[in-house]
């Protein structure tokens, strides 16, 4: 009944790979790039200080629906973050904006959504990775 195993999540979400503060979310959605699919916004921005992974925060408002549907989307959000490890470089922070979202939604849509702008986040990714870059060289 579970996720097939190309997208069962692997280990655990330990904090050090999370965006947990205030500052850390503003800093991303005021300073980063944005990818929009149908059902949520991805919001990158490259770290202030380099980590060796990515960090991934999650935000649903209460346009998305009751506390029952955007706990849903958040579970499902952090297990998709956790069976896509590969799409999130190092040192890029991303904060996950739900839009929208059917309380029947499962692992695999969500995963397949993403996977689908795979393209896109890789191209913000490293032209924050470049700026970021450009930037610490520059005096």
């Amino acid at each position: 009944m579970g996720a097939p195993a190309d997208m069962a999540p692997r280990g655990r979400w330990p904090k050090s790979h999370r965006i947990r503060t205030r500052l850390q979310y503003q800093a991303v959605q005021t300073g980063g790039s944005r990818v929009v699919s149908p059902h949520f916004v991805f919001l990158l921005n490259a770290q202030a200080t380099w980590l060796p992974h990515g960090r991934m925060g999650v935000t649903a408002s209460r346009k998305v629906g009751g506390a029952v549907v955007r706990n849903r989307a958040k579970r499902l959000v952090r297990e998709a973050f956790r069976a896509t490890r590969e799409l999130w470089p190092p040192g890029v922070d991303v904060v996950v904006v739900v839009r929208r979202f059917q309380l029947h939604s499962k692992l695999e849509d969500v995963v397949n959504e993403w996977r689908s702008v795979t393209s896109k986040l890789e191209r913000h990714a490293l032209a924050l990775q470049a700026k970021s870059l450009q930037d610490q060289n520059s005096p």
